[in-house]
């Protein structure tokens, strides 16, 4: 089972349809979809900003900016099936559909280390793959990727968040960053006619 993180970014962008259908297609059974929280998130941040509340609060409302987004994603792809459960994804995956993650189950009541900035949907995402004894993860950026770089200092440019690296060393399986465009790329990843440059 895969885990795929479509960044938010991508959610205002042609190519976004193109991920999509690839990963109804040729993904049914294995791939369980993370989103970015994209420009609902990016009003999150707004806002905290102008109100200068806590970070409890931006936690729960960026959670409902990936939802938002997620439900984005559905809308434009029927064929994916909303997870509403981290529970529901091994079911799914067992009909052969393509899981479209909720994570409204993250909401919290009170502080704690993932109720940060520092932790964004990128570290969502690895942590949902770590739930899931994931085979893969997979992150589709829009922006360039220096592949010379480690996740490390790709969280120091501002490609990942500034907990991932750090929180992905203990991960049992590979980690690929891909630009958007890299459509072709994740087809033949998908079909096993292409290696992962795991980091």
């Amino acid at each position: 089972m895969w885990v795929v993180k479509i960044g938010g970014s991508l959610c205002a962008d042609p190519v976004l349809l193109h991920w999509l259908d690839l990963l109804t297609q040729i993904g049914g059974g294995r791939v369980t979809i993370v989103c970015g929280g994209g420009s609902f998130a990016d009003e999150v941040r707004r806002v905290q900003a102008q109100w200068q509340f806590d970070d409890l609060a931006a936690h729960n409302m960026a959670v409902l900016a990936m939802a938002q987004t997620a439900y984005q994603l559905h809308a434009l792809n029927p064929a994916l099936r909303l997870a509403a459960r981290r529970s529901d994804i091994p079911d799914l995956l067992h009909q052969g559909k393509t899981a479209l993650w909720l994570p409204l189950e993250l909401r919290r009541d009170k502080p704690d280390g993932r109720t940060s900035w520092e932790a964004t949907s990128d570290t969502i995402a690895l942590d949902l793959a770590k739930h899931l004894n994931a085979e893969q993860l997979v992150m589709i950026k829009s922006c360039a990727i220096d592949p010379q770089l480690t996740l490390a200092e790709l969280g120091d440019a501002g490609v990942v968040d500034p907990q991932f690296a750090e929180l992905s060393d203990d991960a049992a399986f590979p980690i690929t960053l891909l630009h958007k465009s890299q459509v072709d790329t994740m087809r033949a990843l998908l079909l096993g006619e292409a290696n992962y440059a795991a980091r």
